[in-house]
């Protein structure tokens, strides 16, 4: 069995693009009929996140964590408990593309780093220019990549296992994980192949994630 996992805090905006999405791609004929458990894990939402959820063929799972690291962890636990053989992670605010399961599991590796793609700059106003050109200056959506993304990654049950799971962070989990399973000599795919479409916003839920990554700051603005 495959495990997808996404956490979600308040994003009833976005989170049934997201659950049409990864059901799509859990149906891709490649995948040759292997079961697809998606998990949502509902981190302390407020809004009508768990409503909307609860219309989708998926399992909600409510924790109170005020963290993407915990959450991202509950999920995994869940998913292993039903024996999932190999965990793929996103976010609430990400589509990914109908063949992103099937890409994964293609390149016949341990771990798989996708890249993202901003579905639009439109948020950032005035700056959506300058911010996507700075992100796009910097950023490598390529093979060989060096980026890790919560929204775009996806494992082994057992290399998971072996590296302990999430961290219990805030920000910056996904990465501490791959550090993990890079230093065991995991193999690692650094890959553009696996798609995903993520939030341009430039606020979120956690404040050094990716939307502040891409946020243009006053500092910057001026140059």
């Amino acid at each position: 069995m495959i495990g997808i996992c996404i956490p979600a805090h308040d994003e009833e905006d976005l989170v049934e693009a997201c659950l049409h999405s990864v059901l799509t791609a859990a149906a891709h004929p490649d995948l040759g009929g292997e079961a697809v458990k998606v998990v949502v894990v509902l981190d302390c939402c407020t809004d009508g996140t768990a409503a909307l959820v609860a219309k989708w063929p998926v399992v909600a799972l409510s924790v109170d964590a005020h963290n993407v690291g915990r959450a991202r962890a509950a999920g995994a636990r869940h998913l292993l408990h039903h024996q999932a053989r190999w965990l793929a992670f996103t976010d609430a605010d990400t589509c990914v593309a109908p063949d992103w399961l099937a890409a994964q599991l293609s390149l016949s590796a341990d771990v798989v780093c996708g890249t993202v793609e901003v579905d639009s700059w439109a948020a950032h106003g005035l700056q959506a220019q300058a911010a996507r050109s700075r992100f796009e200056a910097s950023y490598q959506d390529r093979e060989g990549h060096r980026h890790v993304h919560g929204a775009n990654l996806a494992l082994s049950a057992s290399c998971y296992l072996q590296a302990g799971g999430f961290d219990a962070r805030e920000c910056g989990e996904d990465q501490a994980l791959v550090d993990r399973l890079e230093a065991l000599g995991a193999h690692i795919a650094w890959t553009a192949r696996p798609r995903v479409l993520t939030s341009g916003r430039p606020f979120s839920r956690v404040e050094h994630g990716f939307a502040g990554a891409i946020r243009l700051h006053p500092a910057q603005a001026l140059r």
